[in-house]
């Protein structure tokens, strides 16, 4: 049984979290960066090779009154160049797992002005294990 990846889509950074092979608990992998999509895509590449995944979950981030907003529609977008691994694709409401994952790291007295990117990673297991908890693969 492969692993399933979890992804929080933004233009700046985007945050990578994997599920254990039993797909039972997510945790935060990392957070890869750049415009450049064919860099993107190969990033994400490597990862999908490297860490045996077999699906991806990506999360959508929808407006608190359930509306698409211009990030949505971004992430469906980015959502749909991943069909090039010929992986089964999932979305999952995001809505508030940045804060959650805010909100985790300063319980933990973790500063987080400069770890944007400890946000996006941990936002990415949030959502990754709220899939997991909804859904068996």
């Amino acid at each position: 049984m492969g692993r399933i990846l979890g992804i929080d889509y933004g233009l700046k950074r985007i945050g990578l979290a994997l599920s254990d092979p039993l797909h039972i608990i997510a945790s935060p992998y990392k957070t890869i960066s750049g415009s450049d999509e064919a860099d993107i895509l190969q990033k994400l590449r490597d990862i999908i090779s490297e860490e045996s995944v077999s699906h991806i979950v990506v999360g959508l981030p929808i407006g608190m009154k359930g509306q698409e907003t211009e990030q949505t529609k971004l992430t469906r977008v980015f959502a749909d160049s991943l069909n090039c691994f010929g992986l089964p694709i999932f979305l999952q409401d995001e809505r508030l797992s940045s804060v959650s994952a805010k909100k985790s790291l300063i319980e933990q007295n973790i500063k987080t002005g400069y770890n944007k990117a400890l946000i996006d990673k941990r936002a990415a297991a949030i959502l990754l294990q709220q899939f997991m908890d909804i859904n068996q693969l």
